[in-house]
């Protein structure tokens, strides 16, 4: 079989990690790369000697089998629709939206036209979150009681002055819990399971040149009775290592960063740490499950076989976030599950 066609939209930072591993693909072989500042295009075009673009549109007359779409997030829902149309596989950064209405027409457009549409996950991949989710699915925990995250990392005002699109409510689409907080957010419900409802605050306490959330908790039920403790800021001193930790009845299981230690009552520790046989593009927090999770998604448009992490699998989180901030907008109102975001739901400014 010939190798997948692949193309790469939005050349920023995460765009490396997609390069890397589609290059190093043997079933895949990169077409092109996009993205509306020039030189970004440019750089990344002549360093995997392939054709660059400014225009997504040129890239989809290309009719590659893939595109990867890394571009800001407001985009993502025009260009994973205009894809699927063309009948273009499409693999989407996360968030795969700004708005769950988006959201829902990225899944129609793909289920309608039977492309393959996945969201990016990579963390779900590390060897830490497997065993936990794995872990909790044998019942080798117990009954699950409760579940707390810790996402306190640290973002300058330049992360966002010096940003066309960063800490907008329209074109990002929030702030702490849409861009850093959002991983943690899907592994955490992703392991414990489907949530009841919740009830959030947020603020913005730090940053002076944005009016998006630099600080935000919630109190998560979930339907088996776990109640999970949600807490993310980005004005802390550095990147702290990320924190989930589950407890049931048998004993705790918690991820820091990338390694998971398994106490289970009566037993040695058990720790589970990242791979050690790839190392790591771009920033070390991104891990190396990317390279897994395109992997993966390349041999299931192949294969012809069910995607792992689909558009409804990458809703989840989204959904997470977008309630937290409808509730947080509300005085901490709890909201139940499933989110019914009204239309033209924009939350409200956070100038400080």
């Amino acid at each position: 079989m010939e190798p997948l066609k692949v193309a790469i939209i939005g050349c920023g930072n995460v765009s490396k990690v997609h390069f890397a591993a589609t290059a190093a693909n043997p079933q895949a072989v990169l077409v092109a790369a996009c993205d509306v500042k020039p030189d970004r295009a440019k750089a990344y075009g002549e360093q995997y000697s392939i054709p660059y673009y400014t225009d997504f549109h040129e890239v989809l007359d290309l009719q590659p089998d893939v595109i990867h779409v890394c571009t800001p997030h407001h985009t993502h829902a025009e260009i994973a629709i205009a894809a699927a149309n063309k009948g273009i596989h499409v693999l989407t950064e996360k968030p795969m939206a700004v708005s769950l209405a988006d959201a829902d027409r990225m899944i129609a457009a793909a289920e309608q036209n039977g492309i393959y549409f996945g969201v990016i996950f990579q963390n779900r991949y590390n060897p830490s979150s497997v065993a936990v989710k794995q872990l909790v699915e044998q019942g080798r925990l117990g009954k699950l009681l409760g579940a707390r995250m810790f996402v306190t990392w640290y973002r300058p005002d330049e992360y966002y002055s010096l940003s066309d699109w960063k800490g907008t409510w329209d074109k990002e689409g929030g702030g702490v819990l849409i861009d850093q907080a959002i991983h943690t957010i899907d592994l955490m419900q992703w392991i414990v399971g489907d949530i009841e409802s919740l009830e959030a605050s947020m603020d913005n306490r730090t940053h002076d040149t944005t009016d998006v959330e630099d600080v935000a908790e919630a109190t998560v039920y979930f339907k088996n009775g776990v109640i999970g403790s949600l807490y993310a800021v980005n004005y802390f001193t550095y990147d702290a290592d990320v924190l989930l930790e589950i407890h049931g009845k048998k004993g705790v299981a918690r991820i820091e960063k990338d390694t998971a230690t398994i106490t289970l009552t009566g037993q040695e520790p058990q720790i589970v740490r990242p791979h050690d046989e790839e190392k790591a593009v771009g920033k070390s927090y991104w891990g190396v499950s990317h390279k897994i999770q395109i992997d993966k998604f390349y041999q299931a448009v192949i294969n012809k076989t069910p995607l792992e992490i689909d558009g409804h699998e990458g809703r989840h989180a989204l959904e997470i976030v977008r309630s937290i901030y409808y509730s947080g907008g509300q005085g901490g109102t709890r909201v139940p599950f499933p989110f019914a975001e009204p239309d033209g739901f924009q939350p409200k400014s956070l100038t400080r």
